[in-house]
């Protein structure tokens, strides 16, 4: 469930942010009954403080929200949003405080902070609401709703959210923006060339598909892909019961590029803007794939499974290869790939692998400007040795444990082409509640990759 931002209206609260150095200087421009209370209350500009103050009747006069530190501030981000979730039913409206930069971030944050996921059970709204309307408003409620889409998709469990679900919500998608969408399920996978697809989702009840959404006809031809494992057992190579807990999450690439496709589309970029998602569960069947097995992709080049838990390199090879085939400007792949990328960075960054120097510079501009942090990886080519089994071209998970991310990219990157390609292994799941981020399914880097598109498209 995504917010929007409240109408402006006279009787909004005006709300004050304030940090504890500047706090002392604002209550010298006020009254000795603030101040008081101020001080009775023990307001003093913490970060994620939030204070009501009444006027002479007993309704609400003004707000106050702490800012704390600059410490405190370089530690986190979407600082208002705590406080915002303190404050009690009303419309406020930012009165000081923030520069225009920082009041643009944080109402954004507010939006985020407002997400709640009410598909199974009843969940009270944020009581606070935020009036904004200065001029990007539009453009900050098309990446909350984008972010609130990825979140729910994450969210719901595989018994709702398979890949015929998954389809449906892309088609909503489609829909909604008058995009075109295509999918190829079962066994036409095989007939229109996508082998690796069709043998990872075969052994499950829902049938696999590769879905291709596409919208816009100017403009550079962006081709997102996203990893699409509805639930991923680990097939014959099953997980533990520890592991699998979370793997509802592990169509986390497909709900960010769907998340992401609807800020472009909402926000309408000119660009030709295409979305490509393998739909798959990986299950136990006596069709699953094997160990040993060696499958032939849709490029030509032999894979050999040795761990059918490795799966989702599998589907993402056919579509790359796919997407290629479209000579775009630019592919980006997003996947919760790798326990490898977790154990490098946590949970919090997003790591990435991109070789266009042009990209990534605007891509790291865009991060730190978004508070949505990434973090470059090396397509380290020396490791190419360690996914070349010797009896097929690839190896689907070398052996040894080293490098799990790399050598997952370098695979991917075998499929795509060498320059114009980003890959983006994700987490997907927020594991403690934060600021404008609760538990649960959560987008990464697809607010950096917006702001970075709309930096490539005005690109000289």
């Amino acid at each position: 469930m995504s917010a929007r931002f409240a109408a402006p209206a006279p009787s909004d609260i005006p709300l004050h942010i304030l940090t504890p150095e500047a706090l002392p200087d604002w209550l010298g421009t006020q009254g000795p009954t603030v101040q008081a209370w101020c001080a009775a209350n023990g307001f003093s500009g913490g970060l994620g403080q939030a204070l009501v103050v009444p006027d002479g009747a007993g309704s609400i006069a003004m707000a106050l929200a702490g800012y704390g530190t600059a410490d405190q501030r370089a530690r986190g981000r979407f600082h208002l949003a705590s406080a915002a979730a303190k404050l009690p039913e009303g419309v406020y409206r930012i009165a000081s405080g923030l520069s225009a930069t920082q009041a643009s971030a944080e109402a954004l944050g507010w939006l985020l902070q407002s997400y709640r996921f009410d598909k199974y059970a009843a969940v009270a709204p944020m009581a606070a609401r935020l009036a904004y309307d200065r001029g990007d408003a539009p453009r900050l409620e098309a990446i909350a709703a984008g972010e609130s889409l990825t979140r729910d998709l994450i969210n719901t469990p595989a018994s709702d959210m398979g890949p015929p679900q998954l389809e449906d919500a892309a088609g909503r998608l489609a829909k909604t923006h008058g995009a075109k969408m295509h999918s190829t399920i079962g066994d036409a996978l095989l007939r229109d060339n996508f082998p690796m697809i069709h043998a990872v989702g075969r052994a499950a009840g829902p049938s696999p598909r590769l879905i291709d959404l596409t919208w816009g006809d100017t403009g550079p031809k962006i081709t997102l892909v996203g990893k699409g494992v509805c639930f991923d057992t680990g097939g014959l190579n099953l997980k533990p019961g520890a592991s699998m807990g979370l793997m509802k999450k592990d169509m986390g690439g497909a709900a960010a590029v769907l998340g992401l496709a609807h800020m472009i589309m909402q926000a309408n970029l000119p660009m030709q803007l295409r979305v490509l998602i393998p739909a798959v569960e990986n299950a136990v069947s006596g069709t699953a794939m094997r160990p040993q097995d060696i499958l032939t992709s849709r490029k030509g080049l032999t894979v050999e499974i040795n761990n059918t838990d490795a799966e989702g390199r599998l589907v993402l090879a056919d579509a790359l290869t796919f997407a290629e085939e479209g000579a775009p400007d630019l592919i980006v792949s997003m996947a919760t790939l790798t326990g490898a990328a977790r154990v490098a960075v946590g949970p919090d960054l997003a790591p990435y692998f991109c070789d266009d120097t042009g990209f990534v510079q605007r891509l790291e501009d865009a991060a730190a400007q978004t508070g949505d942090p990434v973090w470059r990886m090396p397509f380290h080519t020396p490791y190419e040795a360690l996914i070349e089994p010797g009896i097929a071209d690839l190896d689907n998970a070398p052996k040894g444990g080293f490098a799990g991310a790399i050598t997952a990219a370098l695979f991917l990157r075998r499929f795509a082409p060498q320059s114009r390609y980003a890959h983006f292994d994700i987490y997907g799941w927020q594991p403690t509640d934060a600021p404008a981020r609760p538990k649960g399914g959560v987008g990464q880097a697809t607010r950096a990759l917006f702001a970075a598109l709309e930096r490539e498209i005005t690109h000289d």
